[in-house]
């Protein structure tokens, strides 16, 4: 395991098809409006800690399906947000992550609070509030891991500070973006986090005036 569907490939964009932007590093961009999100989080010096490809596959550690764990509980934490395709490589993560509309009632609200007036219309979280509980999170199991059970440490932090991010403009950019993710393991030896790679990727010459990194 590793690369994960959480939604019908066919889902419905909700995202503004009119923000058709060359850079979208554009100061001022709200990212908490409703959409989809490719994010790229990377480990530290590129490590590799969370588990080896295998024949194509992608073979998670227990640091890894920590990692994994994670990330699917987000949603538990941000109710306004919906996980799609990702995967945990040996240095990194993938993911797509959608932002609903926050004018949209919760659905599977677990807390008593959420069935209070005006609970069902709470402000969306920002990606970057997204991935910085990610990170925050994995950081601390994974500290927990390294006390518990011999997790190899890391030295200073778990994640770079940065990461990459994509706005997903359209459905043709969704369904690449996603087959892209689930075929990452297979193409790791193209994989610019890969220390070893052997070639360019043409999915990422695609993907680079397009995205972006935000700190």
């Amino acid at each position: 395991m590793g690369a994960h569907m959480g939604v019908p490939r066919k889902r419905t964009m909700r995202h503004n098809l009119q923000r058709h932007r060359r850079s979208i590093r554009l100061k001022g961009y709200d990212y908490s409006q409703p959409g989809a999100y490719f994010v790229t989080i990377c480990t530290q010096d590129h490590l590799l800690l969370f588990g080896d490809i295998v024949d194509g596959k992608m073979l998670l550690n227990d640091a890894g399906l920590m990692v994994q764990t994670v990330w699917k509980g987000l949603s538990r934490r941000f109710p306004n947000i919906r996980s799609d395709v990702y995967v945990v490589m040996p240095n990194h993560f993938h993911a797509i992550v959608i932002i609903l509309d926050v004018g949209a009632p919760l659905v599977g609200a677990q807390n008593r609070a959420d069935t209070r007036p005006g609970a069902g219309t709470r402000p969306a979280p920002t990606l970057g509030d997204i991935v910085g509980a990610f990170k925050s999170l994995t950081t601390n199991e994974y500290i927990r891991g390294v006390r518990r059970f011999g997790w190899t440490p890391f030295p200073g932090r778990l994640w770079q500070r940065n990461y990459y991010e994509h706005i997903v403009r359209n459905e043709d950019e969704l369904e690449r973006i996603r087959e892209y993710i689930v075929n990452n393991p297979i193409r790791w030896h193209l994989d610019r986090e890969n220390p070893g790679r052997v070639g360019d990727d043409e999915f990422e010459i695609w993907l680079q005036p397009t995205s972006s990194q935000r700190r």
